[in-house]
């Protein structure tokens, strides 16, 4: 008794006849007819009666044929999970991003990707760009989300977002009533700083300077969503990336647009020979819909 002998037996007793389970199979009559009668020599009984050409189940048949349908079902489910693989790589798949993305984007695009596809397994890490960049170089994660400033050596990448600055005030600052910051508005103010790596920060540094306006700077922090802490605590007034305010916003903190205009801009990085994943591109087409939500 073989696999081939079995789904001959399966086919006939799904369509009815030795030719319908042929066309199923993709094989010739003869050749189904053939396993039929070597799996009811192996077993030692019969499967069928002939009646006037017609293949109709004996009761051993049909008592046969449950048991053979229960194990069909545990191949059923293997060539399901060859599917996801062969469509889905390994059916897992590690993501890395930056604070500011990874706190409401990610997760929003991580919930989305899920209803489309429950059976691919996540692991999300939140850190600096500079680790994010060397996780995905060195293979220990498939994608991530990193600020422009890290070093693009060894790895694909191609922009995800350029966001506008805005400013985080607290609502009870002189400034929390201005219909828009200006960057003269900064002088003097006690200011949380994004870190000097951050590319917005040198724009802005860069601004500064030129415009003659000097902050006091009294915090320095990576993280947008920590500059949104700070400033709801009174601490300063900040310049953050937009998603990296909290959801719901904090009731004790006025987000403003500011001008002239600054901009952040996040990558998407890819270990090379992941570019040709189906399940990277999925995530990716999800990543880029929340983005847009």
């Amino acid at each position: 008794m073989n696999f081939r002998q079995l789904e001959a037996f399966q086919a006939i007793m799904k369509t009815g006849s030795a030719s319908l389970a042929a066309e199923l199979l993709q094989l010739t009559q003869p050749a189904i007819s053939r396993s039929l009668q070597e799996l009811e020599k192996a077993i030692g009984f019969a499967l069928f009666d002939r009646v006037r050409g017609r293949l109709v189940p004996t009761a051993e048949g049909q008592l046969f044929y449950r048991d053979v349908s229960e194990s069909f079902i545990g191949l059923d489910s293997l060539r399901a999970s060859a599917a996801r693989i062969r469509d889905f790589g390994s059916g897992e798949i590690r993501l890395a991003s930056l604070s500011a993305l990874g706190q409401n984007l990610v997760p929003r695009a991580l919930g989305l990707f899920y209803k489309q596809h429950p059976d691919i397994a996540i692991t999300l890490e939140i850190m600096s760009s500079s680790a994010v960049r060397d996780r995905v170089a060195t293979g220990q994660f498939d994608l991530g989300l990193a600020a422009d400033e890290i070093d693009t050596t060894g790895v694909d990448h191609q922009t995800f977002s350029t966001p506008r600055a805005v400013c985080a005030v607290p609502a009870g600052h002189a400034l929390a009533a201005r219909d828009v910051i200006h960057v003269r508005d900064l002088h003097g103010q006690p200011f949380i700083a994004l870190a000097p790596e951050d590319t917005t920060r040198r724009r802005l540094d860069a601004l500064l300077a030129d415009s003659g306006v000097q902050p006091k700077v009294v915090v320095e922090t990576p993280h947008s969503a920590t500059v949104c802490a700070l400033a709801a605590e009174g601490i300063g007034i900040g310049l953050i990336n937009p998603y990296g305010i909290a959801v719901p916003p904090d009731p004790r903190v006025r987000i403003k647009p500011f001008m002239p205009a600054l901009h952040f801009k996040a990558l998407l990085i890819f270990r090379p020979d992941m570019q040709k994943s189906r399940i990277v591109h999925a995530l990716v087409k999800t990543l880029l819909q929340a983005r847009l939500s």
